[in-house]
């Protein structure tokens, strides 16, 4: 069988009574901002007045409404609810920045590389109460003589150095990159994650509740005995369904390959991905910026920040779309140079012969 796939229908499986009824609340008080948003379009009268005040007061109370839920389920971690409240405002500036349809490709790329920093640290850095260790660095500066610097950092070697990066192309890929090298900067042996890539795609013709989600094992790459028992990290985006990553880990479940831990990175998350996610994978932790409370009929988050794969890479050609290695290409200089190291770990589960699975 070449092709995995998974029904929408058994997603929704997973989640109990009480999550529905929370993802339905949730929902419908979204419902009332989308009713005000025309008047905060601009020339519109109220854009400055009274519809502004009654959408701040949804927006108000959806935050409460997503912190008691997301609060009482201790593997979702929402960067405003596990850090200090005094840096919350960098972590809503930047995801207004990614939100706003004026962000083009350069300043968007910027941003998401800032926002997988903030949750690399909340996944792995400081909440843990971790050891440091010391790191000497030998500076440019010679007189009187060669001059090193010593710093301390979080010893996280013992949460990553059994870690696999797993790519769920294509919007997934820089962001997957960006948290492999932060592994890398922390670990005492500088140490380069190995990479898995699995080409899942959905049908956007189809509504939310008929969707399905389909793993090409044809078009994925990846040496499935190093998935044993191993710690699987995922990095993307946008967690609007869960569909993706649930799909990858009951196709591993299913060739008897089961994962240590699974930590799922996302800018922006729904509630109702979320919450699947964490029903279906028990080995599963989430780490989001944002959760956001809705999707539309096409399961696109709302408010959401449009398609992350386009904003990122830019738009494929409908009749020729890319594979990794010209995503990689198309990155440019100042990108591959960054993460060299990441991209030879690429290359080398992608050319190596032996790599991925069902290729006769």
């Amino acid at each position: 069988m070449d092709k995995i796939v998974l029904q929408a229908a058994d997603l929704d499986g997973y989640l109990t009574e009480a999550d529905a009824q929370a993802i339905a609340r949730v929902s419908d008080l979204y419902g009332r901002a989308l009713e005000d948003f025309s008047g905060l379009e601009p020339g519109r009268g109220e854009g400055d007045g009274k519809a502004r005040e009654r959408v701040l007061a949804v927006f108000n109370e959806l935050g409460e409404l997503l912190r008691d839920v997301v609060g009482a389920e201790r593997r979702i971690h929402v960067y405003s609810l596990e850090t200090p409240e005094f840096i919350h405002g960098e972590a809503s500036r930047l995801v207004a920045k990614l939100r706003d349809e004026r962000t083009a490709n350069p300043e968007f790329v910027y941003y998401i590389q800032r926002a997988y920093e903030m949750l690399f640290n909340l996944a792995f850095a400081w909440p843990h109460g971790l050891e440091r260790h010391p790191i000497f660095v030998r500076t440019p500066v010679t007189v009187p003589r060669a001059n090193y610097a010593v710093h301390k950092i979080p010893d996280i070697d013992a949460m990553t150095s059994g870690g696999v990066m797993c790519v769920m192309l294509r919007a997934a890929l820089l962001p997957s990159m960006i948290v492999a090298k932060e592994i890398q900067e922390y670990s005492r042996r500088h140490a380069v994650t190995p990479f898995a890539l699995f080409k899942i795609s959905r049908d956007d013709g189809c509504s939310e509740h008929d969707m399905a989600y389909v793993l090409d094992l044809k078009r994925s790459y990846f040496d499935i005995e190093m998935l044993r028992g191993r710690d699987l990290f995922f990095a993307d985006p946008m967690n609007a369904t869960g569909g993706s990553l649930v799909t990858v880990i009951r196709y591993l479940r299913s060739q008897g390959i089961a994962p240590r831990s699974v930590r799922f990175f996302n800018v922006v998350s729904t509630l109702k991905g979320a919450l699947r996610i964490v029903r279906a994978v028990p080995e599963a932790e989430i780490y989001t910026l944002w959760m956001d409370p809705a999707m539309n009929d096409k399961a696109y988050i709302l408010p959401g920040l449009g398609d992350a794969g386009d904003r990122i890479n830019g738009p494929d050609r409908p009749d020729s779309p890319r594979d990794v290695i010209q995503l990689i290409a198309d990155y440019g200089t100042r990108v591959t140079s960054l993460y060299r190291d990441q991209i030879r770990q690429i290359e080398k589960v992608v050319l190596h012969p032996s790599r991925g699975i069902l290729k006769d």
